[in-house]
């Protein structure tokens, strides 16, 4: 039981980040299409600014997850996936670095290349969290010592390189509704406009991901015996149509709430159709890395479920106070504020 407790919840942990850091991978992603000229440049790291380190604190615990409650499953992962992982974490650390290097020196050089920086550390993270993603759905070829005897060409195949365009657009997606939240005037309406742009692209590439999932990856078979829990892939079509729908009316805060509604609920229709496996084998079911052969003891399961009702909530609070006190849309004075991006 516990063992399926600490499933759902390395599940939760990862729709969570994807829907919050999400925006933040998306912001940056668009930044050479959205904004014109230095004062939108400036928006748009503002719209991000106070959020994006609180909101990786969510990759960080789904990782600390992974290690100490399915421990086979971290090493295998991250031994596994190496290269891949070890390039998702210097983009990461390079836009984590631009938002406070940035504005170091006043030169037009100097901001440029953190801009490039932070673009690229956008970009990278949302397409590989993308790929590796889709290859895990997929399976990966791990052999019965939990080695994985492919490399990092083998991931770029189709289904995972669709699984990238899918991130991208989704965040994209979700990252121009929130500078819709968060600006106004011109950034604000070109922001708009890119999202609908964006969301029919997405829209394209979700129904093809579906179509892919059901002939290269096992993912329906769990819906397929337990028909409720088409739910999930329900919320998912209903977050991404109501996002379109607010969008519509402009209502951009009711629309990016939508959008994290189908971001969290296209996450967990993946993690629960691997149930019970969080890394399957492609060459063999029996080498696949599941809840039940690379779990922890039962009584560090119970002492980590322990903290996490105690901490997970905390964040939480803190998270929801710091959106609602840095949620007013950004304007000139803001701008001028000394600690202002």
């Amino acid at each position: 039981m516990l063992e399926i407790t600490w499933f759902v919840l390395w599940g939760l942990l990862w729709a969570i980040y994807f829907a919050l850091d999400g925006y933040d991978l998306g912001l940056g992603t668009l930044m050479p299409i959205l904004a014109a000229d230095e004062r939108d440049r400036r928006i748009m790291y503002n719209a991000a600014g106070p959020f994006w380190d609180g909101n990786q604190v969510w990759l960080i615990t789904a990782g600390g997850v992974t290690f100490a409650a399915f421990p086979a499953t971290y090493a295998a992962l991250f031994s596994g996936l190496y290269t891949a992982l070890m390039l998702l974490l210097f983009a990461l650390i390079l836009r984590g670095v631009s938002f406070e290097f940035r504005r170091k020196v006043d030169s037009e050089r100097w901001r440029r290349v953190w801009d490039y920086c932070h673009i690229g550390g956008s970009f990278l993270p949302a397409l590989l969290l993308g790929v590796a993603f889709a290859n895990i759905f997929q399976g990966i070829p791990l052999n019965a010592q939990g080695v994985n005897e492919g490399g990092l060409l083998d991931l770029l195949n189709p289904y995972g390189l669709l699984g990238g365009v899918l991130f991208v657009l989704m965040f994209s997606l979700h990252g121009s509704l929130w500078l819709g939240v968060k600006s106004e005037g011109p950034i604000a309406a070109r922001a708009a406009a890119m999202a609908e742009k964006l969301w029919l692209a997405l829209l394209v590439v979700v129904v093809l991901f579906l179509i892919s999932s059901a002939y290269f990856t096992q993912l329906f078979d769990n819906y397929m015996n337990n028909p409720v829990l088409f739910v999930i892939l329900l919320l998912a079509v209903l977050g991404l149509v109501q996002a379109r729908v607010f969008l519509g009316k402009r209502s951009m805060l009711k629309a990016w709430a939508a959008s994290a509604v189908a971001i969290i609920s296209v996450t967990l229709f993946g993690v629960i159709g691997l149930f019970p496996a969080l890394l399957p084998s492609s060459l063999d079911p029996a080498y696949s890395m599941t809840i039940a052969n690379s779990a922890s003891s039962q009584l560090t399961l119970k002492i980590m479920l322990g903290v996490v009702l105690v901490f997970v909530p905390l964040v939480i609070a803190y998270q929801a106070w710091l959106h609602v006190t840095f949620g007013h849309k950004i304007t000139d004075a803001d701008l001028e504020y000394e600690e202002a991006y």
